[in-house]
């Protein structure tokens, strides 16, 4: 991984724990061992922000390769501000929690979350958890194109098959009504397209048009 992947960690404001809140002050030492394994394993950690409804816009802002969501018990809150943030402008989501609700993992993963850890933040373990969800998000990406690109050629060639078969329906009406044969009838529609400036399928359907207009 290039060591000067930059990272945005989104993540609850620490100042704003009570100090005497126990389960608060384990995500705050969570959360600062994550953003001390980020800087000491090299990573260029742009920004922490919190998950509120400016995230896109600082997230555009910024345009960080890698997105970290360091949640707990706001887990789904902060996954959907992220989420929403980079809808349009997809980036690997990598998501630290001690949230080990069920479905709390599945909506991520839904969502396009490339990594879900729970627990266990070891700051040698960050590198290989975004490794793999840099690669997973590469490979996610690759197939989400490929699928665009097969649905585009899908459409092109039904596109294709509706004007032919238009083509051949006005092709077949010239052939009938003027005692044409096939070269013959498809010369002088393409004659008609160019003489009209007009795709060879706009002749043909106005061509259909008229005669069922006339009967």
């Amino acid at each position: 991984m290039n060591e000067a992947l930059r990272i945005v960690v989104v993540s609850p404001e620490l100042d704003a724990f009570a100090p005497d809140d126990a389960h608060a002050q384990t995500q705050i030492g969570r959360s600062r061992s994550l953003r001390i394994g980020l800087l000491e394993g090299g990573f260029n950690l742009v920004a922490v922000l919190p998950a509120d409804p400016f995230l896109d816009e600082r997230l555009e802002q910024l345009r960080p390769d890698l997105v970290i969501v360091d949640a707990e018990s706001e887990a789904r809150d902060a996954l959907e501000h992220v989420v929403m943030a980079t809808r349009d402008a997809p980036r690997p989501i990598v998501m630290f929690t001690n949230d080990q609700d069920a479905e709390t993992a599945r909506a991520a993963v839904a969502a396009g979350v490339s990594a879900y850890v729970v627990a266990g933040l070891a700051p040698e373990r960050l590198r290989p958890i975004l490794d793999v969800a840099m690669a997973r998000f590469e490979r996610d990406q690759a197939m989400q194109s490929e699928l665009a690109d097969a649905r585009e050629e899908i459409h092109a060639l039904n596109s294709a098959m509706k004007d032919r078969a238009v083509i051949d329906r006005a092709k077949a009406l010239l052939m009938q009504r003027q005692s044409l044969d096939e070269a013959t009838a498809y010369a002088r529609l393409r004659k008609a397209a160019m003489d009209k400036n007009l795709r060879l399928v706009e002749v043909a359907q106005r061509m259909l048009d008229a005669a069922e207009l006339l009967g």
